[in-house]
């Protein structure tokens, strides 16, 4: 009873010290407040609304192509308004086009919605609130990392409308066709963009990076110890290092491109022919570009699953209403997936010409960083099992991501070796592996993440029924667009091709090709359901309770509304682990991080009436749950 007492007195304190913040905060003006902001929470809606939006363009551009892919004799004259000469005379999509509408979907998706829109967000708006700290530990490089995101997502916006198209070389952009302007129109101008664009993007990234390791080193609160953090903050550490490693080395291959395209130079260009005529370049090789490209582009698999599997950890632990399995387990297995994708990134050149010896040491650790893979698995499963699972959407987004990394990593074991890569390299098999295992299980850790903290970033919650109906939409389309891909890929159909229609061995998947397409545009208007409820939610959603989840992590310690500094009073110090729920003894199923551990158990024995009432409310959750 005095607990409660005290824990309502300081949430009055909290409430009222806020106001006089919110008071403070109305001195500032609108760009100083929300647009020039040096507050991490305002940078992290930054990067959200910023990923939100760069998602439904990649979205739009395959939908775009998937139609072109299973209806290629429809008349696609009703999109000459939108896309103009890019539909020829014919009313068909220019085939040219149809590559750039494939690199810029991968490039938007990869690094400035699931890099970016994911890790930049809740990077950004957890790492100060759930170790308590005041803000990063410097603000100003904080507003620099996301103006930089920005000034190379104008630059990559752009490139989409200039006359001679955005770049066409495949989101990895292999030389020699990126590296000639005159190889094809997408070589041109809109090249040239797209690597100004990713050079902005990758400052952007070390600038972001750079801050988040300080802020969690130096930042932490008192009794914030290492093996107190949540695994949300070990996920966004070991990917800020993950970024900060190997992004400079996609910058290097970058710049070196630039040569070769404008200044003549040599690194990637060789014995290069073009309509008969022989170019002076030689001594380059373009194998050279692919060790650079995918040193960086392993990692980056990393890069944008770990923050997914981070924020899946606490949301699991949270709504299964149990301590995570394995806790030091998952940090090691964390700490091993960082290690091993740095000495895994040749399997994506089994067919390039690489020494069969190497090939068989990429093969071995290739399969080597499934077994930490594997632990994190088995730890979410043993969490969920036998717990009292409450089927928030969050949750359920979470539970996809389980699902899909299971059965798109299962996929990663065909092609991690590479006799049978040589077979399945370049096919729908590959497409669909990585959409599952990395693209869509990313998707769906960033959303679980925005349905559960978005209570906390706008004060309200949005609405459960919608974030019920845009998981199974979006969970039951992904697998009706990506399993039957492997089924195709084990058949030989290729990736990249812009039309099967001239091709005998493939007609014959015309109606499957028809399938996924539809299931794709279906897929992507769910997303509409998630993008109405989270902007009526910001204004019009019911009023969020201060701890709406029950959640032991710092952030639910703050006020509802959060001024430039999260804590209107002291720091909360920390005497315990995040995952204690279920304690035997204790009150209530959860016990937050900033109560002392001479509070429980003894001293907060629960009396029989409330036991009654607790074992009540159990069976009540229960039964609903099984509704």
């Amino acid at each position: 009873m005095g607990k409660a007492k005290l824990e309502d007195k300081n949430q009055n304190i909290s409430v009222e010290d806020h106001g006089a913040e919110h008071d403070h905060d109305h001195h500032q003006s609108f760009i100083t407040k929300y647009i020039f902001s040096t507050d991490h929470k305002t940078i992290a809606k930054q990067y959200l609304i910023t990923g939100i939006f760069w998602a439904f363009i990649g979205g739009m551009l395959s939908v775009i192509f998937r139609l072109q892919l299973g209806f290629p004799d429809m008349e696609l004259e009703w999109l000459r308004p939108l896309l103009g000469k890019w539909i020829t005379e014919t009313g068909k999509l220019d085939p040219e086009f149809y590559l750039a509408l494939v690199t810029m979907h991968g490039t938007i998706m990869v690094f400035f919605v699931l890099t970016a829109g994911l890790s930049g967000t809740f990077s950004n708006f957890l790492i100060p609130l759930q170790i308590g700290a005041r803000d990063m530990a410097s603000g100003f490089m904080n507003m620099l990392s996301y103006w930089f995101f920005f000034a190379s997502s104008v630059v990559m916006f752009f490139s989409l409308f200039i006359e001679t198209g955005p770049a066409s070389g495949g989101w990895v952009v292999y030389p020699p066709l990126s590296a000639l302007p005159q190889a094809i129109s997408g070589s041109g101008l809109g090249m040239t963009l797209w690597l100004i664009a990713m050079a902005l993007f990758i400052a952007s990234t070390l600038l972001g990076g750079i801050n988040y390791i300080t802020t969690i080193i130096n930042l932490r609160t008192e009794g914030m110890s290492f093996t107190r953090l949540p695994l949300t903050i070990w996920a966004f550490l070991l990917t800020a290092i993950l970024g900060l490693l190997s992004f400079p080395v996609l910058f290097a291959a970058a710049l070196l491109l630039i040569f070769d395209r404008s200044f003549g130079t040599s690194f990637f260009l060789s014995e290069i022919f073009i309509n008969g005529e022989a170019l002076p370049n030689i001594g380059g090789s373009p194998i050279l570009y692919q060790h650079l490209f995918w040193f960086l582009g392993h990692p980056e698999v990393y890069i944008v699953i770990l923050p997914a599997f981070g924020i899946t950890s606490e949301i699991i632990a949270t709504n299964s209403r149990k301590p995570i399995f394995g806790y030091r387990a998952m940090i090691g297995s964390l700490l091993a997936i960082t290690v091993l994708s740095f000495l895994v990134w040749a399997h994506h050149m089994f067919v390039s010409g690489l020494n069969p010896f190497l090939g068989s040491v990429f093969v071995l650790f290739t399969l080597i960083i499934a077994i930490p893979s594997a632990v994190k698995v088995f730890n979410y499963l043993t969490t969920l099992w036998r717990g009292n699972i409450v089927f928030t959407p969050a949750m359920l987004f979470s539970i996809g991501l389980v699902s899909f990394f299971i059965s798109g990593g299962l996929t990663g074991i065909f092609l991690g070796n590479s006799a049978i890569d040589i077979q399945l390299h370049d096919t729908y098999f590959v497409v669909a592996h990585f959409h599952l295992v990395m693209g869509s299980a990313a998707f769906f850790g960033m959303m679980a993440g925005v349905y559960h903290w978005f209570p906390k970033m706008f004060g309200r919650m949005m609405d459960a029924r919608m974030g019920y109906v845009h998981f199974w939409l979006t969970f039951i389309g992904i697998y009706l667009v990506f399993f039957p891909m492997h089924y195709l890929g084990i058949a030989g159909f290729p990736r990249r091709y812009y039309s099967f229609t001239n091709f005998d061995a493939f007609n014959i998947f015309t109606d499957l090709n028809s399938f996924i397409s539809v299931a794709a545009i279906l897929t992507f208007a769910a997303q509409l359901v998630f993008a109405f409820n989270f902007f009526y939610s910001i204004f019009r959603g019911r009023l969020a309770p201060l701890n709406p989840w029950r959640s032991n992590t710092l952030e639910w310690t703050t006020p509802r509304f959060l001024g430039h500094g999260n804590w209107p009073g002291e720091i909360p110090k920390v005497y315990r682990w995040p995952y204690d729920y279920s304690k035997p003894g204790a009150r209530e199923d959860f016990i937050p991080q900033n109560v002392p551990l001479s509070v429980t158990p003894e001293s907060n024995l629960p009396s029989e009436k409330e036991k009654v009432d607790a074992e009540n409310r159990r069976t009540k959750e229960k039964s609903v749950n099984e509704k």
